[in-house]
Parts: structure tokens; C-alpha cells; sequence
């Protein structure tokens, strides 16, 4: 791996830890306030002061490289990387005092994410990854380990995840998400980035979400892809901007598509009876 890429790697990582501390230093605190966005999505202080924190270091470590977050927008480089955060992946839970969220660090190379971080500030758990490195996941002290995906093949016998009805009854596909439903062995509710870190560590075969925002898919593409598995929108394109995405493992990539696809026809077909 490139100079270039392991410096950004390890600062990613490094950085990620501090944005952890000053997280933690809200959650669960009496009187949080909850601001409602033009989206209606809510935001407290620390992801606006968790962003603030990283785009401070970033900027003073990397001064020619770009930075796009989603509470203050793009600041534009020079040398061809730029970082793109969410600094509180799962804010609805972060609000309900629930530990499943997890603050996301991507690095991109030409517009292609090259690096991503996922650290679970209340879990003490940290994935990430680097073109070419493999993916790796820290609990706690623990030394590194390898982030693999599950060698399961059957979608009858695999954990699905997804993060909200809302999101599918919002796009007009709950028929693809009650076809999931169907066909997995088990069905949580266990979303934002940790369904699919799940996937990423094979303790999920399935995370699929309906709405994505370029923040919130850039870290997960390389780490799970390095983790041996498969992120791509529902095209089956191999990106973070395509507005939604899923997280498997490559012997279920085609029977997702299929079935995503299958249940988009079946309703068609339907409203032309």
C-alpha cells in the first residue's frame, strides 16, 4: 500500500478515537437537545462537534486534500483525495441512549472510496479497511483481527438487516422488503452502518438499505469489499452514490439483485391486472 494511503489509514483511525471521546461526552446526558434538519432527520451536538473535530485535524494533517461532510458541506482540495464523513451514522439511536451507531470515515482517491473507518464509540469496536490491506476489526483493547464475511450460500439460512420501514414505504418498495422478510432465515432491525458491519464481519449475511446518502455508504464500500464481500446500489453497481445500497456476501449478491428486481416485476405486473 501506497505511502499515501497508509498515512490517511492510520490518521483515519487515529482521529476516529478522538471524535469517540467527545461523542460519548453527550450521549445519555439529561437535556440533550435534538434539532430537527430540513429532512427532519435529527441532530444533536456531537455530530456537529464530532464533524467539527475531524475536519480541524484533517485539514491541519492534509491541507491539500478536500473534505465533505454531511452537517457542513464540502470544502474543496487540491491533491486528489478527499475525506467524507458522518460523524454520527444512527443519530436516532444515539437520541434513544441505543448503542448501535457508529461514526464513519471514508477517504476517496479520484472520486473512488480507497479508505473507510467505522468506529462504535459506546460499543468499543472499530472496522476499517484500505485498498489492498485487507479489513480489520479491533473490540476494546484486543489486538486486530481479520473482518471476513460468511461463507453461508443460502439467503434461507442468513440474518438480514435494515434500518427502517419508513425508508422502503418511502420509496415505494416494501414489496422487496416483505420479499426479504420471506426468503431470510432472520430478520433485524439492527441498521444504519452496524447492519452492515455485521455483514462485514460475518455475523450478517444481509444489510439493505433504500436510501443512502454518499456519507453514509463511502467507508462501508472498501471495508466491505477488503472484507471479501459485496457493496453495490441496487443496480448492482459497485458504489457509494447510488442513492441506496446493500452489504452481502458474493454467493448471495445475484439472489438479492434477483430478488430485488423480481419483486419490483411481480408488483408491476400486478398493477396492470
Amino acid at each position: 500500500m501506497s505511502d499515501d494511503l497508509n498515512s490517511r489509514l492510520n490518521f483515519a483511525v487515529e482521529v476516529s478515537s478522538l471524535a469517540s471521546e467527545l461523542i460519548l461526552s453527550h450521549w445519555r446526558q439529561a437535556g440533550l437537545a435534538v434539532e430537527l434538519k430540513a429532512d427532519e432527520s435529527p441532530v444533536t451536538i456531537a455530530d456537529r462537534g464530532a464533524e467539527q473535530l475531524l475536519r480541524e485535524r484533517i485539514l491541519h494533517a492534509f491541507p491539500g486534500d478536500g473534505v465533505l461532510g454531511e452537517e457542513f458541506g464540502e470544502t474543496a482540495g487540491t491533491s486528489g483525495f478527499r475525506w467524507v464523513l458522518d460523524p454520527v451514522d444512527g443519530t436516532k439511536s444515539f437520541v434513544a441512549g441505543v448503542p448501535l451507531f457508529g461514526t464513519l470515515i471514508a477517504v476517496e482517491q479520484a472520486g473512488r472510496p480507497v479508505i473507510g473507518v467505522c468506529r462504535f464509540p459506546a460499543l468499543g469496536e472499530v472496522v476499517y479497511a484500505a485498498r489492498g490491506r485487507g479489513a480489520w476489526w479491533t473490540i476494546g483493547g484486543e489486538a486486530p483481527r481479520p473482518a471476513r464475511v460468511s461463507t453461508n450460500e443460502r439467503l434461507e439460512d442468513s440474518l438480514f438487516c435494515f434500518t427502517s420501514v419508513g425508508g422502503w414505504e418511502s420509496t415505494g418498495r416494501m414489496d422487496a422488503f416483505l420479499a426479504l422478510c420471506r426468503t431470510a432465515r432472520l430478520t433485524r432491525g439492527w441498521g444504519d452502518c452496524y447492519g452492515h458491519i455485521l455483514v462485514a464481519t460475518g455475523r450478517a449475511e444481509l444489510a439493505v438499505d433504500p436510501l443512502l446518502n454518499l456519507w453514509d455508504a463511502a467507508a462501508l464500500l472498501p471495508i466491505v469489499e477488503e472484507a471479501g464481500g459485496v457493496f453495490c446500489d441496487w443496480t448492482g453497481a459497485a458504489t457509494a452514490e447510488g442513492g441506496n445500497g446493500f452489504s452481502t456476501t458474493p454467493a448471495l449478491r445475484d439472489h438479492v439483485l434477483a430478488l430485488l428486481s423480481g419483486a419490483r416485476n411481480a408488483s408491476h405486473d400486478r398493477s396492470r391486472d
